[in-house]
């Protein structure tokens, strides 16, 4: 908005020339989203706790340590969602519409979210609404999405699957691309809420990937350097960086008070409206796959739910002594805040993989 209203004024005031340039205001929406966190974030939990009482159940089958939990409210990705909301439309340009694309997928998981954990606080138990509701919503969401980007993304790129480390590969899947994207964007966002149980496990891997699909919005939206690097250019998206960078100051202003001992949960608000958000990022860049390397750390968790059901289900063992991952490991004895650094720099070491594939071509 600050573009809109102040770039044409930079014929008069150089100073607002500045706003031409989309580094500075992904900078500025960052900044704003962490400060705004921090401002808003003791009166956000102040106000779940007068209204959780008891904060988010605890699981009964759980590793023992986390009773010390007990207490803590959920539904702290309110704070997200207000942060990121404010801070994009303020430093964007609203004309895009990459852009509430986007916006929309995220506000619409971070209700589905809301109203899940609701219904975990009234009911006290892990069980929110039906699952079957849920997904379907997901997917509907999903769907009218990845339409929106096919029909945005000019010629037959839009539905086309760009492949990591191979410049001239490009297979168009045709309308296969519209399940494959639903498929990407609501496994995105369960990926994530699966990754959310231990006290700033998740928001660490949300960062560090919407940081680098800032960097993939920038480069693929810039003629220039999609040249220069060899991959596909794709118009406007360049602006998702500003809703990359609102989303990492967010992050940072959540983390403050996420930090182990957490003073507040993400729960599904948050998980699902991020998940869901970087999901949708990836299929209007075109880096689908690039997710599934960079957010490495959320299908390694997927994957271990996955498992661990499939082996029960069909052995009657199981594979983990609990699942998700992060769980097995505490069983194994590793203090919380080990498994989430270690985390954290595994989530480091797959972004830097991801990253490489703009160059190894």
């Amino acid at each position: 908005m600050l573009y809109n209203l102040l770039y044409p004024l930079a014929g008069h005031f150089f100073i607002f020339n500045l706003f031409k340039y989309l580094t500075f205001r992904t900078g500025g929406a960052m900044l704003t989203a962490m400060v705004v966190s921090f401002v808003i974030g003791p009166r956000v939990i102040r106000w779940l706790k007068e209204k959780q009482g008891e904060g988010q159940p605890i699981r009964a089958d759980g590793p023992e340590t986390h009773s010390k939990k007990k207490g803590t409210p959920t539904m702290g990705g309110l704070m997200i969602l207000f942060s990121v909301t404010l801070s994009t439309i303020l430093w964007v340009d609203i004309t895009n519409p990459y852009m509430w694309v986007v916006l929309a997928v995220f506000l619409s998981f971070g209700i589905i979210g809301f109203f899940d954990d609701y219904a975990k606080l009234t009911k006290r138990s892990h069980n929110g609404i039906s699952w079957r509701l849920r997904l379907f919503l997901e997917c509907a969401i999903s769907l009218i999405a990845v339409l929106c980007i096919m029909v945005l993304t000019a010629g037959p790129l839009g539905s086309s699957l760009a492949v990591p480390f191979l410049k001239n590969f490009f297979p168009d899947l045709g309308w296969f691309f519209v399940p494959f994207g639903i498929f990407v964007i609501v496994g995105a966002s369960n990926a994530v809420n699966l990754t959310d149980g231990l006290d700033g496990l998740a928001i660490g891997p949300i960062m560090i990937t919407a940081g680098c699909f800032g960097i993939f919005s920038y480069l693929t939206g810039n003629f220039n350097f999609s040249e220069y690097l060899q991959i596909h250019f794709v118009k406007d998206v360049g602006e998702l960086a500003v809703f990359c960078g609102a989303l990492v100051g967010a992050g940072m202003g959540f983390l403050w008070f996420n930090a182990p001992p957490a003073q507040v949960f993400m729960g599904d608000t948050g998980s699902l409206s991020m998940g869901g958000a970087l999901g949708a990022i990836s299929v209007a860049t075109k880096h689908e796959i690039a997710l599934g390397i960079i957010g490495g750390i959320f299908v390694i968790e997927t994957l271990s739910v996955i498992i661990q059901v499939v082996s029960f289900k069909t052995r009657g063992k199981r594979v983990f002594k609990m699942a998700p991952l992060h769980h097995h490991f505490e069983k194994t004895g590793w203090a919380e805040t080990q498994v989430v650094i270690r985390f954290w720099i595994i989530s480091i070491i797959m972004a830097l993989i991801g990253l490489s594939s703009l160059k190894l071509r």
